[in-house]
């Protein structure tokens, strides 16, 4: 959530921001609510005061034989008042906090407005790759190959799955293994998060109850009606939840730690033609970064995850470039994201493989993380994130812009150790 003391302080700051989103925030409408609380809030406490002042007076008049019934009943009276009035505020706080968990987060002031139209390529690795052949398309390579099985994993699940077999599933597990290599090398935290998590995560992640809860599958009760859970979209909902309501001293920030996990999408109304094959689907694997740092950290952390997943991908030799997303695309709950896009020939465009992003203090406000600050006082942390990477549209990428005239694939250096020391994939013989 944004800063409540920043509403109050700077409105005008803050609808500023949300417009580059081309969001219309009420502010003055908000605070009326926000001040009628506060004064609700007080006169709670003043009457609770009065009555706590005058139930300690009754044991007295009492030793002293003198009447209490006038007091009781005006003590009651005073009770039935205080419950009224916190049936307003529950009424009243419930519209105040419906109004904050609605606003996105307030984009960096070098964030430009609009939508991804305006998204800007700030760095391009690589050239596109050229053919003296008749080039094929990801899906057609994949089934070629006999890596992937789409009309299997239909049967199975429906549309929007795909099956990894024999090669195609050791090619899968080859990048993820040279993921977490990579990350454990430059000395990050491992972690297998939860695959199923409780709905205090998906607020505090920020994806509840407006930006994502309708593309996670919920999962039965299993007979207890007060636990909603769902399962995991991405690892970074459990990963941001970790500290949720502790204080983290502060010469211990900043974490770094990355997470594998299956991610489960609805992905609901969000397909096109051309998003066939793995380039969109309900369920897919992820290794994700995740930093919490102190506010003068944040800007710095941001970088390296960025140049992080700029190399994993470059390792792999894949033509790509970055953009620096508008105020529009970027997710509601960050404040900043930069998108690692790799080139899919067959679509003629980039796609995203990661993303990385900082929410500055709008997590940690949701979840309650704060650090103990040099002064001794507490503050919230920033929290970050980042794909490195996501293998849906890694593989797309690697089939597509290293494939052969003879139908074979090249696979890229770096994961041949781990298949072996293969160097192609060669069509299945039929």
């Amino acid at each position: 959530m944004i800063d409540i003391n920043l509403i109050r302080n700077e409105p005008q700051k803050v609808v500023d921001a949300l417009k580059k989103r081309d969001f219309d925030f009420d502010a003055q409408g908000f605070l009326k609510i926000d001040a009628s609380r506060r004064a609700l809030l007080n006169e709670i406490e003043n009457l609770k005061a009065d009555r706590n002042k005058v139930s300690a007076s009754v044991p007295v008049l009492k030793k002293e034989g003198k009447p209490v019934d006038e007091i009781l009943e005006s003590m009651r009276k005073l009770g039935d008042t205080i419950a009224e009035k916190e049936k307003d505020l529950d009424k009243i706080t419930a519209e105040w906090q419906n109004i904050q968990y609605s606003l996105p987060n307030m984009p960096d002031d070098d964030i430009v407005a609009g939508g991804k139209e305006n998204n800007q390529p700030i760095y391009t690795f690589g050239e596109k790759p050229k053919f003296d052949f008749e080039p094929k398309n990801h899906v057609d390579l994949c089934t070629s190959l006999g890596i992937i099985d789409y009309d299997t994993a239909a049967k199975l699940s429906g549309n929007g799955f795909w099956m990894y077999r024999g090669i195609g599933a050791r090619l899968e597990w080859a990048l993820l293994n040279y993921f977490i290599d990579e990350h454990l090398k430059d000395g990050y935290e491992f972690v297998l998060p939860p695959e199923i998590l409780n709905e205090k995560c998906g607020y505090g992640s920020g994806q509840f109850p407006k930006f994502g809860e309708e593309d996670v599958y919920y999962v039965d009760k299993a007979g207890n009606e007060n636990l909603k859970q769902f399962l995991l979209p991405t690892a970074e909902t459990a990963m941001v939840n970790l500290y949720a309501g502790e204080i983290i001293p502060g010469d211990k920030l900043p974490f770094r730690m990355f997470a594998y996990s299956p991610c489960f999408r609805k992905e609901a109304g969000s397909y096109r033609a051309e998003e066939r094959g793995m380039i969109r689907g309900h369920q897919f694997n992820k290794v994700e970064m995740i930093a919490y740092a102190r506010p003068d950290q944040s800007d710095a952390i941001f970088e390296e995850l960025v140049n992080k997943a700029k190399r994993l991908v470059e390792q792999l030799g894949l033509h790509y470039q970055v953009s620096k997303l508008a105020a529009g695309d970027v997710a509601g709950t960050m404040a900043r994201t930069y998108d690692i896009e790799v080139w899919i020939p067959s679509m003629n465009i980039y796609k995203e493989v990661s993303s990385v992003s900082n929410a500055r203090t709008f997590q940690a406000i949701r979840s309650n993380t704060r650090f103990k600050n040099e002064q001794g006082k507490n503050e919230y942390v920033h929290t970050l994130n980042g794909s490195g990477l996501a293998t849906p549209r890694i593989i797309p990428a690697i089939v597509e812009q290293f494939q052969n005239a003879d139908g074979s694939v090249t696979i890229p250096e770096v994961l041949r150790k781990y298949l072996g020391g293969l160097e192609k994939l060669e069509p299945i013989k039929k």
